[in-house]
């Protein structure tokens, strides 16, 4: 049994977030949490509220309140880009600088063990 949760329009470039996925895939989920407890990372708290929420879809989905994170894994976690916003900056000599702050979509897949 599989559930999952998605933190959509995270304001942080997904190049960022990337770093601290790649840190969990394939783990425990109780293994992940701690990891993206002590993760020195700003991205690591939305993606253990992602993986908190995946975790609480899947109890739900299985009707065990009492489905402990030792028995659950990451199956996949991934980041797409999401909208941009572009924004100008004054520049020298009367130019303009564009800047693009970006944003993301992550997703955070889990499933029992099997």
């Amino acid at each position: 049994m599989e559930a999952r949760a998605v933190a959509r329009y995270v304001r942080s470039s997904p190049r960022k977030m990337r770093l601290v996925v790649d840190l969990i895939r394939g783990k425990s989920a109780a293994e992940a949490l701690t990891i993206l407890r002590f993760t020195n990372k700003r991205a690591s708290h939305v993606a253990e509220m992602t993986l908190r929420s995946a975790l609480a879809n899947l109890q739900a989905k299985a009707d065990n309140p009492y489905l402990s994170p030792e028995s659950v894994v990451v199956r996949s976690a991934y980041v797409d880009n999401g909208p941009m916003l572009k924004r100008i900056q004054p520049a020298p000599m009367g130019r303009a600088y564009r800047v693009r702050k970006r944003s993301h979509h992550l997703t955070i897949v889990v499933a029992t063990k099997d």
